[in-house]
């Protein structure tokens, strides 16, 4: 089966206090940072801002690019079979004041358990948890 690939948008909204804010997605009831696919003619800051208001409620107003996931971490098959690769862009947005969430929580990086953490997502969680910072990952 071909893999096909999906651009997505996504944002790390952190609190005052450096906590990351996780929501727990209603059509797979684990958590994960807000986020989604890209939609043609969008520029990928526009599709994160979509999202995160979609998702959480929150406009975004301030944001800059943290980093780009892309290659083998990646790749992701749903329940359906369907295979995909994602190319996910992430921002840094420092939350300001919650729709396809079942629950949204700030945690601090050291009190999430990557066990609960979606799959496509679980890269990005551990190299939070390691302090990773530079801007393209694979």
């Amino acid at each position: 089966m071909t893999s096909r690939i999906v651009v997505t948008g996504g944002a790390i909204i952190r609190d005052h206090m450096g906590r990351v804010l996780l929501q727990k997605r209603s059509d797979y009831g684990d958590w994960g940072l807000p986020g989604g696919g890209m939609e043609p003619g969008e520029r990928i800051e526009e599709t994160m801002i979509r999202e995160v208001k979609e998702e959480t409620g929150l406009d975004v107003s301030s944001y800059k690019l943290a980093s780009i996931y892309t290659g083998e971490r990646m790749h992701y098959t749903y329940p359906d079979g369907n295979e995909v690769v994602f190319v996910m862009f992430l921002f840094d947005v420092i939350e300001d004041e919650q729709k396809e969430s079942l629950q949204l929580i700030f945690k601090s990086v050291d009190e999430i358990d990557i066990a609960t953490i979606n799959n496509v997502q679980k890269p990005i969680f551990v190299d939070l948890k390691q302090g990773e910072s530079k801007l393209l990952r694979e």
